[in-house]
């Protein structure tokens, strides 16, 4: 087993640099609290004491206990349900989104920095300014004029969050395109998407993992808040944020319904921010590609 895992390493560079994480106890806590919280996600629908969208008035607000192990909340449905059922709602949309970013970021920034000339100038400058706006106010103007919804709200955020894989991949192909591998693949006639995709994006996805993991929790954070002004996933659907505005007039007299959401969406982001950190360490321990998101 020992000389599979070797081999492995050793064919693929970006599993030899992760080996590092075995020896970083914060991220093998985080990496495990994510397996986790994916495992919730996806098993969620077949195990739930209840259907976390059913409503039943007569049994609104039972305290904990009996057949509600969290209790209900103000429709009567399951706490537990609804708080664990969030678990797939923002991983899933969590995900999506730190996908689409990460495509488009990565894309936009191998294009600028192996191109170079005009079109590295047009696309930084226009990276520039959306950099320069806060990050809330945008999106808040980008749904404010879409609308609000699921489907806005994941527009809105990835409008926004491919500047940051935008610039660290430009700075990473600025310090490979002059290396003696590409200048080899290119002496031999190789196409330029052949040079950027087979050459040089392999040796760039360190630091794409990196923001990747940690761009996550910052985007389970966004959809929380706009769910939380209305403006992201709507009710019934069980969301933290959706759950939290819920649980506002109820705050003093039953605080369950907000520890709960609340609880899970502290969880959540601490669990990606370690591993994120580890993954970090382990990709670049000399922190030769510093991210700050």
């Amino acid at each position: 087993m020992h000389e599979m895992v070797t081999v492995f390493c050793s064919t693929f560079p970006l599993a030899r640099q992760l080996r590092g994480i075995a020896r970083d106890r914060a991220a093998q806590t985080g990496g495990m609290a994510v397996v986790l919280l994916v495992l919730i996600a996806v098993s969620a629908p077949w195990w739930l004491p209840h259907d976390p969208v059913r409503q039943d008035l007569s049994q609104a607000l039972v305290p904990p206990g009996g057949g509600y192990l969290l209790g209900t909340d103000e429709m009567g449905r399951c706490l537990l349900s609804r708080v664990l059922y969030g678990t797939r709602i923002s991983l899933a949309i969590g995900l999506l989104v730190a996908g689409l970013t990460a495509v488009l970021g990565t894309l936009i920034g191998l294009a600028a920095g192996y191109f170079g000339g005009l079109l590295d100038e047009a696309l930084m400058r226009l990276t520039d300014v959306l950099m320069g706006l806060p990050s809330l106010v945008f999106v808040l103007a980008v749904v404010g004029v879409l609308g609000p919804g699921l489907e806005n709200m994941i527009l809105a955020l990835a409008a926004k969050g491919w500047l940051h894989f935008a610039r660290v991949v430009r700075g990473s192909v600025l310090a490979l395109k002059e290396g003696e591998f590409v200048l080899a693949a290119r002496s031999l006639g190789f196409s330029n998407s052949r040079v950027m995709f087979r050459h040089i994006l392999p040796n760039v996805l360190g630091p794409v993992v990196v923001l990747v993991t940690l761009d996550i929790p910052h985007t389970i954070l966004a959809i929380a808040g706009l769910s939380f002004l209305g403006l992201g996933v709507q009710p019934p659907m069980p969301e933290w944020g959706v759950m939290l505005n819920a649980a506002r007039p109820y705050m003093r007299t039953y605080p369950l319904l907000m520890i709960a959401p609340g609880m899970m969406i502290f969880l959540t982001v601490l669990a990606f921010n370690l591993l994120g950190n580890g993954l970090r360490e382990a990709l670049d321990p000399r922190g030769r590609h510093r991210i700050n998101i």
